[in-house]
C-alpha cells in the first residue's frame, strides 16, 4: 500500500466532511462566509488529488481525476470564474459521489474510516 496515496484519499474524504458539516444548516446561496470555506476546501481536496499515484488513478479510472484536477486550476488560477451557480450543484451531486467513491477505495485498502 502506497502511504502516499492512503494519506491524500483520507484527506480528500476529510475535506468532503468539511464540506458537508459546512452545508448542514446554512444556506450556500446566500452565505459568502460559508461559499468561501467550501472553496478552499474543494481547492484543497482537487490540490490532494493531484498527488495520487497515476498508478492508482488507472486502477479507479471512474473517479474524476482529471476534472478535480481541472476544477483545481480554476479555483487558483480563475477564481472570478467561481460562482454559487457553478458550486452548489458540485457540493450537492458531485461531492457525496465522490465520497462513496473515496469509502470504497479506502475500504479496499483496508482503511475505511467510519465516516
Amino acid at each position: 500500500m502506497n502511504e502516499r496515496n492512503l494519506f491524500c484519499l483520507e484527506h480528500m474524504l476529510e475535506c468532503i466532511i468539511a464540506i458537508e458539516a459546512y452545508t448542514e444548516a446554512v444556506d450556500v446561496k446566500t452565505d459568502e462566509r460559508t461559499l468561501d470555506a467550501i472553496l478552499r476546501h474543494l481547492q484543497i481536496l482537487a490540490e490532494s488529488s493531484k498527488r495520487v499515484s497515476e498508478e492508482l488513478k488507472a486502477v479507479y479510472e471512474d473517479v474524476p481525476w482529471r476534472e478535480l484536477a481541472g476544477f483545481r486550476n480554476v479555483v487558483v488560477h480563475d477564481y472570478l470564474a467561481i460562482s454559487t451557480e457553478r458550486i452548489v450543484p458540485i457540493v450537492r451531486r458531485d461531492i457525496p459521489a465522490l465520497k462513496e467513491r473515496l469509502l470504497a477505495i479506502l475500504a479496499t485498502m483496508g482503511k475505511a474510516p467510519g465516516h
